[in-house]
């Protein structure tokens, strides 16, 4: 065992060398010998003993009770006195110190070895105790979770940092308040104040957790939502000593279940969006199928033929109404042509502009590159877009809306865009609005958050979300009384762009045996007569089992049909999907076209993936229809 280290504090040499001697022959070592209280805390900073053995009479302007002090205080060394003085003034001097222990001259050595034993075994013991409540400590103040330890009256006895934080609270205001001053709280619909939580627990020694909808206010008057746990402290027998308060934010848990319940309900109107619309669209295919055929009896010169031609451009509007909520709802992927876009952005804004008191000015270049776009999703981006410009000008004004042709990266445009390098079309939206605060600026493009009391918040994710399909980009800009803009960034595209044809050109005239699968009667009346009209000869069907049956026995007669139009979405029977496949196992060349009203099924974006040779989407006027059997029954021939 190691030898205690003690040093001797006396001015008496004779007295010095007598403890000295002692101490040795009860197996101490005694590090040094020192004659006043300079050299005593001299010393002990230098030897670091185990223990002072202190006289407290000494020559020096310091003094036995003075160097005890500290050493204490500076080396945290624990002091006995060994002094010939024991009058109540000198005992109350040296009572401040806190000594180990007091032993008068002459000293019995058995009194001296109980004496210094006591008190290097309480030492130890204080060490431990204080070494272990710092790692308390330290452990408290460095866990995430908030904590608050009262005594028996449920006043504050500690707080750590994650507390101070949460309550706004710092520790040396907090300590000595009533719990409930430091963690109020309150419920989050009824607003009514919630007790101390820790009285509860101190009178019936219980543990409380609460995760219902608290709310802590803050010493700035800030709500967060929190949980907590309260529990009792108790001793070794038992008895309460106090209570412990656990609590953390639980702001992001609200967040989350919020954004879950909003899911739920966005998938429950999205399958009722979806029936909805597939049946909104067969209603305008047949609708717009009628205008398309009696626009082909009419001269182009007349009234009727203009009024046609804006009916059944207001129709192909008309799906519009489901697009918005469908496309952020499902997510279907886009179906992407090669386009210009200048035209769209142009009619788009002045469509959503119309009898509004905001006017658009356009500057948009001809030499615009091409872009791979979905038409119907690009068109719904420019409309919300112009819709939020619009309602941050309640008292008009004027947007603009800019197009250009930039490079991404060497040599390309300045401003850092999460964008791979290349060719770009960016599009510019600025308005005159109030503009957008900054603490909004990273949520806008979040799905349902909004400023506006009868917005939906479903906009800017939507314009968001089908630019991103699109990889492109949407980013925004703004300032207070200023503006915003809004700038999209679309990948310019490789392929040539095909010129359009007037639409009042006839439809392409065709021949051949054409099955059409569909459940709708509307739809096979008005499919029937814009085939009959093109010079097919056309048969239906009205699931995909009578399908299935109908082409088999057409190919066993030897009189095959040419084409086969799927409807992808059949209530109660195989839909374009299986049907597909079981073709392609009857007849491996088969050429089928797939059609639906809405889907978000990646068929409509794929088909070829999935073995169709061609995709039309309902509402379609005749033009499409010939169109895309056109390109079917040439590769066919090819």
């Amino acid at each position: 065992m190691t030898k205690a280290k003690i040093l001797v504090v006396e001015d008496e040499n004779i007295v010095a060398k007598h403890i000295q001697n002692r101490l040795q022959s009860l197996g101490y070592a005694v590090v040094s010998v020192a004659s006043s209280g300079e050299e005593a805390i001299e010393k002990a900073e230098a030897a670091r003993p185990d223990l002072v053995l202190m006289d407290i009479m000494l020559r020096g302007e310091i003094d036995g009770v003075k160097a005890a002090e500290q050493i204490r205080d500076r080396l945290n060394i624990p002091v006995v006195y060994l002094t010939s003085f024991a009058d109540d003034g000198t005992l109350q001097r040296a009572k401040v110190t806190e000594p180990f222990g007091y032993i008068l001259k002459p000293f019995e050595v058995r009194e001296l070895h109980s004496t210094i034993e006591m008190a290097l075994y309480k030492h130890k013991m204080e060490r431990e105790l204080k070494q272990s409540q710092q790692w308390l400590i330290t452990t408290l103040k460095s866990i995430g979770d908030a904590v608050i330890a009262t005594d028996t009256q449920g006043f504050v006895k500690f707080i750590n940092p994650a507390a101070e934080t949460l309550t706004g609270w710092k520790q040396g205001d907090a300590l000595g308040q009533e719990l409930v001053k430091v963690f109020h709280i309150i419920h989050e619909k009824t607003r009514d104040v919630i007790e101390n939580p820790a009285m509860e627990t101190l009178r019936e020694g219980s543990t409380l957790n609460l995760s219902n909808r608290i709310l802590l206010l803050t010493k700035d008057g800030i709500e967060t939502p929190v949980e907590y746990t309260v529990a009792p402290i108790r001793d070794d027998k038992g008895n309460i000593l106090g209570a412990v308060l656990i609590f953390r934010d639980i702001t992001e848990k609200w967040r989350v279940e919020e954004e879950r319940l909003k899911t739920s309900k966005l998938e429950s109107i999205s399958t009722l969006a979806g029936g909805i619309a597939h049946d909104f669209n067969n209603i305008l295919t047949a609708i717009i199928g009628n205008i398309s055929l009696a626009k082909m009896s009419v001269d182009r010169e007349t009234e009727v033929f203009e009024r046609l031609a804006g009916a059944e451009k207001a129709s192909l509007r008309a799906k519009n109404l489901t697009q918005q909520l469908l496309t952020f709802s499902k997510g279907g992927a886009p179906i992407k042509k090669t386009a210009a876009i200048g035209e769209l952005i142009k009619d788009s804004a002045s469509f959503t502009l119309r009898g509004s008191n905001v006017r658009c000015e356009f500057s948009i270049p001809e030499d615009l590159w091409p872009v791979e776009i979905d038409e119907g999703q690009m068109y719904q981006v420019i409309q919300n877009l112009v819709i939020n410009a619009q309602q941050a000008m309640p008292e008009g004004g004027i947007i603009w809306l800019r197009a250009e042709n930039i490079l991404v990266g060497a040599g390309g445009a300045r401003q850092r865009l999460p964008l791979p390098d290349g060719e770009y079309v960016k599009i510019s939206l600025e308005d005159q609005g109030i503009g957008i605060p900054e603490e909004h600026l990273l949520k806008i493009f979040d799905p349902y958050f909004t400023t506006k009391q009868r917005g939906s918040g479903l906009g800017l994710a939507t314009a968001y979300s089908i630019v991103k399909r699109h990889d492109g980009y949407l980013t925004v800009e703004s300032k207070l009384g200023v503006g915003t803009q809004f700038h999209i960034y679309l990948p310019a595209s490789q392929q040539q762009l095909l010129t359009k044809k007037p639409m009042e050109e006839k439809p392409l005239a065709g021949k051949g045996k054409v099955l059409v699968m569909d459940d709708e009667e509307i739809i096979k009346e008005v499919t029937s007569r814009m085939l009959d009209y093109l010079g097919y000869e056309v048969n239906f069907a009205r699931d995909g089992a009578q399908a299935l049956d109908l082409y088999k026995k057409a190919r066993e007669s030897g009189k095959p049909f040419d084409v086969i139009i799927l409807d992808l979405t059949i209530p109660g029977g195989m839909g374009g999907r299986e049907v597909i496949k079981k073709l392609t196992e009857i007849d491996p060349q088969v050429k089928a076209i797939v059609s639906s009203g809405y889907s978000a099924d990646p068929i409509m974006a794929n088909f070829r993936q999935y073995g169709f040779c061609g995709v039309i989407t309902k509402p379609y006027k005749i033009e499409e229809l010939s169109e895309t059997l056109y390109q079917v029954m040439r590769d066919t021939h090819k």
